[in-house]
This record gives C-alpha cells, structure tokens and sequence, in this order.
C-alpha cells in the first residue's frame, strides 16, 4: 500500500536544479540508514555512501563543476546490500536508500525526466517507513491508517517543508543550498529515526 502524496503534482512545476536539491535532501536523510547498515555488518561501504552524496551537492554548489556521474553510478551499484537468510532487517531501508541515490544520480545522466526521478525518491522514502511499520506490526496498513500514522505524517511534512522552501527560489541560490545541505547534516536524523550517532561517522 502506498500513500497518495500531493507533493507529486507540485513537482512539476519546479526547475532542474530545484528537483535535484529536493532529490539529493532526501537522498541525505536516508544516509543513517545505510550508516546504521554497514555499522551492524563492520564494512565502510558507506563511506563511499557519503562521497557520491558529497559529489552531487558539489554539484550544485561548484559552478561547473566536473563530475563523472557514471562513474560515481558503478560505485554506488558496488555497494547495493544483497539480502540473504542472515541480513538484519536494516538491509531494507539501507538497499531503498542506494535506490533513490540511484535515481539522483541517473537525474545528472539522463537530464530528463527529472519530475520522474523525484517522485520516484519521494515514493522510496515513505516506502521505507511504510515497510519498517508492517515489519513491526506484521500487518499491511491501510490506506486510512497511513494517513493517521505519525512517521507519515512527520516524513509528509519534511518533504513539503522541503518544496515550499524551493518553490520561491527563482535562481539556483547558494546561501539556500549550503542551508539546507547544513540543516540535514546538523539533525543526522533518517526518516525512521535511525540517529548518526559521530562515532558510526568516524568510522
């Protein structure tokens, strides 16, 4: 069961670099679940992780900046957990965060259908909150209870939070970048709560 999330039409009406800055916060807040997911199973592939996320806001911040996007995708697929009858259920949100990191990074290489890929980032972050409930409960949410469920309704707000901050911004300011690149780095909080805590970043 998914949420209907009207944001998804909002989307359309905001520029390139505004869909990727909204692709690439929620690709951040996803981060510590990935974190929490190569701590419990002792390897630094998140470490890779974080310089593709590092890459693609340097992006945005470094006019003309070089990026070998094809390059940052094969590391990224290199790093994509596999699931076996022994992985903790951190697997799932950490294989759904190299999903969406995946669909920002395609962004820079298709350069279309940008309104895609963000609803697309967008669906895997409630996914991901959808499928630690049902996991928790053993039972599928309806669509009522989904739209009374409070990690919802808290991830609901931080992507329009997210929207209305862009949707003003005419020109690709980096005062408003570095702002919310430092907000989501300061909170270090996921979308299911996973805390990044420093020693799992000093790793």
């Amino acid at each position: 069961m998914m949420i209907k999330n009207p944001i998804h039409l909002r989307l359309e009406k905001l520029a390139s670099w505004q869909l990727k800055l909204f692709m690439v916060c929620l690709c951040e807040r996803m981060y510590p679940n990935f974190a929490l997911y190569c701590q419990q199973m002792n390897n630094s592939d998140d470490k890779v992780y974080k310089a593709i996320i590092d890459l693609n806001w340097e992006s945005m911040l470094v006019k003309n900046a070089k990026i070998n996007f094809d390059g940052q995708l094969e590391k990224l697929e290199e790093i994509i957990p596999s699931v076996d009858d022994n992985s903790p259920y951190s697997v799932y949100p950490a294989i759904d965060a190299c999903e969406a990191l995946s669909e920002l990074v395609h962004s820079y290489l298709s350069g279309e259908q940008l309104v895609e890929h963000a609803i697309a980032v967008s669906r895997i972050s409630l996914k991901t909150i959808i499928e630690l409930e049902s996991a928790k409960t053993g039972n599928d949410l309806s669509e009522n209870e989904l739209k009374e469920y409070q990690p919802i309704l808290d991830e609901l707000d931080v992507q329009w939070e997210i929207y209305r901050v862009l949707k003003n911004e005419k020109n690709q300011d980096l005062e408003l970048i570095k702002g919310l690149k430092n907000d989501l780095r300061e909170e270090q909080i996921s979308n299911i709560g996973v805390f990044l805590s420093s020693q799992t970043e000093k790793r």
